[in-house]
């Protein structure tokens, strides 16, 4: 057994189903304690909403705390983000300038204020609207030389990024600091904002039984031997994908 770097999303992914949680984290800590594995939690909750999910949740302590749809990394319970991770997020990015664009949008509706994030702007947007409202927004915001992504998951969240922050290059950004190969890191999903997860194709990918109907579109597109689609929903399901790589007995 070798050390791996376990990132994995937390609602409907890690968090619901409280049986197979536990199971889990007996893996995780075990392994964690025995072979050096790095856990990290990559969530589109805000540290707030984090927080409150902790207390209600009976969650393994990461190493790493990646929230607000990958543009906020937190090592080893720190409350300071990293630094190095800020730096390459500023790059072109211009929060006022985004907001008032998206002023012009009256089917965008904000995110309570904890959702509003130094490198993260969030809108409820209704899946009836989104089919004209997406692509129009999208040329605006270019239109306006914004270098961001735009990311629509569950038929209701809208978050605007900056194009290099999102859960797939934080995911790249953490195998560089620990040095982990591809083959040694897994990622974990349930959604539209896990898409990114996926995209580079050399981790290993495990997509839960439960996985929204976005996510699963694009995985059929885009198939690959290195995404594992589980039969067991969430917790239950990534340790159906953890054994299924051989990354637990």
């Amino acid at each position: 057994m070798k050390p791996f770097l376990f990132l994995t999303d937390l609602d409907n992914t890690l968090v619901g189903d409280d049986e197979a949680l536990e199971e889990l984290n007996r893996h995780l800590s075990q392994h964690r304690e025995q072979y050096g594995t790095k856990i990290v939690y990559v969530t589109g909750r805000s540290p707030i909403l984090y927080q409150e999910l902790k207390t209600e949740q009976h969650l393994l302590e990461p190493d790493v705390l990646v929230v607000s749809v990958g543009t906020e990394i937190y090592r080893d319970g720190s409350q300071t983000p990293d630094p190095a991770w800020v730096e390459q997020l500023s790059h072109k990015w211009d929060r006022e300038l985004i907001v008032a664009t998206t002023a012009h949008f009256s089917d965008l509706v904000p995110q309570p204020p904890s959702e509003q994030r130094p490198f993260k702007v969030s809108y409820f947007l209704s899946g009836e609207a989104a089919v004209e409202v997406l692509p129009q927004l999208e040329d605006l915001l270019e239109e306006r030389q914004l270098d961001v992504k735009l990311v629509y998951s569950s038929g209701k969240d809208l978050d605007i990024l900056p194009r290099g922050g999102n859960k797939g290059t934080a995911t790249a950004f953490l195998r560089q600091q620990f040095q982990m190969p591809p083959e040694q890191t897994v990622v974990c999903g349930d959604s539209g904002n896990d898409v990114a997860f996926f995209q580079s194709g050399e981790e290993r990918g495990i997509i839960v039984g439960n996985a929204q109907p976005e996510l699963l579109k694009w995985h059929y597109a885009n198939p690959s031997i290195n995404r594992y689609l589980a039969k067991a929903d969430c917790a239950g399901g990534i340790l159906e994908g953890l054994k299924h790589f051989g990354f637990l007995e």
